[in-house]
């Protein structure tokens, strides 16, 4: 056998090896590829939904709020900044009032839900679970219905108004504003508030209570050791670990609550019109200036929204966001 003939096996089995060689990196590369694409197939639903629901509708209210025009002649597009300035002129008392209630009621939620979580925390014990039941069982019940509640529970006749009547409140509320008589607390600021805090305040127990029980009961026992008050051991210990829950609280009441216009509607009077019910005049309402209920819109979203991102940075806790 000549060399020529002995070299052309190995020639052929080179050529095949390397051939093959070359299929199985196509192949690797293409399980790379499809590794890499397989994150943004994942995402792709998300981002879709995002797109639809989101960026969609905030474009379409941030482009409506600089249209001009009227019902009669229809809306066009021509970037007119000044509705802003319109909407801040005609309804700047509205838009103060609607930040006045929520964070009143925001208030008024925080002080009521931090013993209460405490409580149910630390102290229920086995009537744990039924107390967080009981807080939760309004949601059962329609928002309407329990705000219409109110009415009856507020009205002039009702044990509420004798009770503060008798204990000589109403002065007090009348005086401070919060009512416009010492007869009747319907269709005031001091109803208003009422209504949000009752409807909202689960929205504050439920961040609070759940950082709260993450809390090891051992740290209230060491800080007892270590000769620390009730109050100290709150103070210091408490209170810092669950400031997560108590911002997260306070900004799940504050977020719907100053846009909220349902108890201001069905609680309260003409003196007490927020910026949520002249955005449904605006929109489908009476009025049908739909580019200034856009702008009443925006300015409400972006006003929120800075109020909401200096509150975190100020509580030290933007890790939450």
């Amino acid at each position: 056998m000549s060399a020529e003939a002995a070299t052309e096996p190995a020639q052929t089995a080179g050529a095949v090896g390397a051939v093959a060689t070359q299929a199985e990196l196509r192949a690797d590369r293409r399980v790379r590829r499809r590794r890499a694409l397989l994150p943004y197939l994942l995402l792709a639903p998300g981002i879709a939904w995002l797109i639809v629901f989101f960026v969609v509708p905030m474009w379409s209210i941030i482009s409506t709020s600089v249209e001009e025009g009227d019902m009669d002649t229809g809306f066009v597009l021509t970037w007119r900044w000044a509705n802003f300035g319109d909407v801040w002129t005609n309804w700047r008392e509205q838009i103060i009032r609607s930040l006045e209630y929520s964070l009143m009621c925001t208030l008024f939620c925080l002080v009521l839900a931090l013993p209460l979580a405490y409580f149910i925390a630390f102290k229920a014990g086995r009537w744990k679970n039924l107390l967080m039941a009981l807080v939760i069982a309004p949601f059962f019940t329609s928002y309407l219905i329990r705000t219409l509640a109110w009415k009856t529970i507020l009205a002039d006749d009702g044990w509420v108004m004798h009770v503060l009547t008798t204990l000589h409140i109403t002065p007090l509320l009348s005086g401070m504003g919060w009512t416009y008589s010492d007869n009747s607390v319907l269709q005031t600021p001091f109803s208003v508030v009422c209504g949000m805090v009752y409807n909202f305040l689960p929205f504050t127990v439920l961040p609070i209570y759940t950082a709260m029980e993450k809390i090891d009961p051992r740290l209230h026992e060491a800080g007892q050791d270590l000769y620390a008050s009730a109050w100290a051991t709150f103070r210091k210990v408490t209170f810092p670990l669950a400031l997560p829950g108590i911002v997260g609280g306070t900004l799940l009441t504050f977020i719907p609550a100053v846009g909220d216009y349902t108890n201001a509607v069905m609680l309260g009077g003409p003196k007490t019109k927020v910026i949520g019910t002249v955005i449904e005049q605006q929109m489908i309402g009476t009025g049908g200036n739909l580019p200034y209920g856009a702008a009443l819109s925006v300015m409400l979203m972006l006003g929120t929204l800075v109020i909401t991102l200096a509150y975190i940075k100020r509580a030290g806790t933007e890790e939450i966001v």
